[in-house]
């Protein structure tokens, strides 16, 4: 979750939501890092998560992450977790809820609705507290 929320660091400087994601292997290399580049990029995709995963499937050479962790700073949106069911990682670990806009839980459930083929785990809640601070220190500057 460190490198992840070193990861979210990354997006304030490029004033994006800071939101940092990490692909982890079995063995806890990190294959893929990301953070938000909505503004960077003018891309609606440009999530944290996104950019994770294709950083993942790369440096593997293939879509599927089987085996593979994906760590990030909050609670995935539908597009997010739509994503990581599909590219098949194992568990999904997060910091902060996001009771707005969170799918892995909170708002809806995608990652363990029964009618999908893989349900990844889910760790909520590590590392919580810094995910917050820096997510509120960012909007704060934003009102």
């Amino acid at each position: 979750m460190r490198a992840a929320l070193a990861e979210a660091a990354q997006a304030v400087a490029a004033d994006d939501v800071p939101i940092g994601a990490v692909v982890l292997s079995g063995s806890g290399d990190v294959l893929g890092a990301g953070h938000n580049v909505r503004e960077r990029d003018g891309d609606p995709t440009g999530h944290a998560e996104i950019v994770a995963l294709r950083a993942a499937a790369a440096a593997l050479g293939q879509w599927r992450l089987t085996g593979c962790t994906l760590v990030v700073t909050l609670e995935p949106c539908t597009m997010c977790a739509g994503a990581a069911v599909l590219s098949r990682v194992d568990r999904i670990v997060f910091a902060a809820y996001d009771v707005k806009a969170g799918a892995v839980g909170s708002l809806w459930d995608v990652v363990r609705d029964r009618r999908l083929n893989h349900r990844p785990e889910v760790i909520g809640g590590v590392l919580a507290d810094e995910s917050t601070a820096l997510l509120d220190a960012f909007f704060r500057t934003q009102r």
